[in-house]
Formats: C-alpha cells, sequence, structure tokens
C-alpha cells in the first residue's frame, strides 16, 4: 500500500510539472499573429528542417531524377509563396520532389522544407492540383504545426510517464491515451491547413476547387477504404471535401467584395 502511495504521488507531480511545462511555453506566431504553445524558435525549426531533409530524401528513395519535373513543382511551390503571405515569412521554403513512385504522399518539415513524392505528382492532373497540394503543406510550415506538435508530444511523454510510475504497469493504456492527444491535434491542423491551402491558392490565382479533386484522388489512391475517422489522424477525405466546399465558398466571397 505504501509503495502504492508513493508511486502515485511521484506520478501526481511528473503529471502536474509536464502540464505546467506546457502551459508555460509560448510564443507568437510571426505571420499569423497567434500565441502558440511552442518548444522551437523560428530559427530552430528552420535549422532542424534543413538538418532533416537528407534523412527524409533517403527514405523515399531520393530525388526524383527529371530536372523539368523539379522545375515543375518549384515553379508552382515558389509562385504559391511569392503570392502570399508566406513570402514574407521568415521561413526559407524549398521544394523537394521524392523519387519514391509507390507512396502517395506529400509533407512538410518545419521551417519551410516541403516534400511530394512521384506517386502522388503522377495521379494529379493539372497544375491547380498541384498547387492544393503545395499551398496545404505551406500551411503546415506557417500555421508552426511541427512545433506545436514536439510542444505536444513532450507533453505526452511527461504524462506517460506519469501514468505508468503510478499504475506500475506501463503499457497500452498510457500509449492509447498518448495516442488520442496527438490524433486529435493531427486532425485540427489538417483541416487549418486546408483552410490556407485554399487562402493561398485564391491569392496566387490558382482554383481552388482543384483541391476537392485532390481528396477524390487521395481516397482513391487508399483503395476507398475508410478507417474510423476518429481513429485517424486525417480526417476521412469525405469530410475534408465537405469542409472545403464550405472554405471555398469563404474565400470566394471575400474576393467577390
Amino acid at each position: 500500500m505504501g509503495n502504492y502511495k508513493g508511486r502515485l504521488i511521484i506520478g501526481v507531480v511528473i503529471a502536474l510539472l509536464a502540464v505546467v511545462s506546457y502551459f508555460m511555453k509560448g510564443d507568437e506566431n510571426p505571420v499569423t499573429g497567434e500565441k502558440q504553445r511552442v518548444s522551437l524558435t523560428v530559427d530552430e525549426e528552420i535549422r532542424l528542417g534543413i538538418q532533416s531533409a537528407p534523412e527524409m530524401i533517403r527514405e523515399f528513395g531520393g530525388e526524383y531524377r527529371d530536372s523539368k519535373q523539379q522545375a515543375y513543382v518549384d515553379r508552382v511551390g515558389n509562385k504559391l509563396v511569392q503570392s502570399t503571405e508566406a513570402g514574407s515569412s521568415p521561413y526559407k521554403f524549398e521544394f523537394h520532389l521524392l523519387a519514391d513512385a509507390n507512396t502517395v504522399n506529400a509533407f512538410a518539415l518545419p521551417g519551410g522544407q516541403i516534400f511530394i513524392t512521384y506517386a502522388l505528382l503522377s495521379r494529379l492532373k493539372n497544375e491547380d492540383q498541384l498547387a492544393g497540394v503545395l499551398g496545404h503543406e505551406i500551411g503546415h510550415v506557417i500555421n508552426r504545426h511541427s512545433a506545436e506538435h514536439i510542444a505536444k508530444q513532450e507533453l505526452t511523454q511527461g504524462l506517460i510517464q506519469a501514468t505508468d510510475i503510478a499504475s506500475g504497469d506501463p503499457g497500452m493504456i498510457s500509449r492509447f491515451i498518448g495516442n488520442m492527444v496527438n490524433m486529435k491535434y493531427g486532425r485540427e491542423d489538417e483541416l487549418e491547413s486546408d483552410d490556407y491551402g485554399v487562402k493561398y491558392m485564391v491569392e496566387a490565382g490558382y482554383k481552388p476547387e482543384a483541391m476537392i479533386d485532390v481528396m477524390k484522388i487521395l481516397k482513391e489512391a487508399s483503395g476507398g477504404g475508410n478507417q474510423p475517422e476518429f481513429m485517424s489522424t486525417h480526417p476521412s477525405p469525405d469530410n475534408r471535401i465537405e469542409k472545403l466546399k464550405e472554405v471555398i465558398a469563404k474565400y470566394r466571397s471575400k474576393g467577390s467584395k
């Protein structure tokens, strides 16, 4: 009994320290002005992205060896950056076309390193769709989602450690709690980046409806299979399509005023 009380007290202390540390983190987003809980400065984000990029490139089979295709990705990506608030941000955007012809994916590292696999690029039918993919990833960078996620991981690890110590039985329950915390934020980040992707498409002169076509392509690439949305880090394509229609109407309305 005494050991249990001791573990419980230690677990509570660790949990409180993790929570206090998380909520004391704070920095103003240099682009949106939003107060965010992040562990990294902007300069640290940029350095982390640049340092991590070579490993990510190797993970996906290297860079795609077609200078015309890479130039195409660069042109669309740079047009989005130069036409929007991203161009005046402190981030150094670089766009990488990865050789992986099987994995349909695009992602961003902190600080402006953005990647798209050839498997995804080859499925896109026009420049507007590519702009939708890249605009979405630029949105992740501008909103500092990676830096927020790192801070949340630190909080989660602290809570997991506290749960393990208090229970004396580290395992599935604490891992499940941690996964649920981070999944929720991941889904919100995706919807926010969809919003920013549409915004940047409109500002750069692209047709935002192409983002809906991208969602359909992603759904088809997944084989049409739908795991329960709550258990996914990404909202379901059908859910995102409905949200995108609302976002497109919002920015179309702003543009007509």
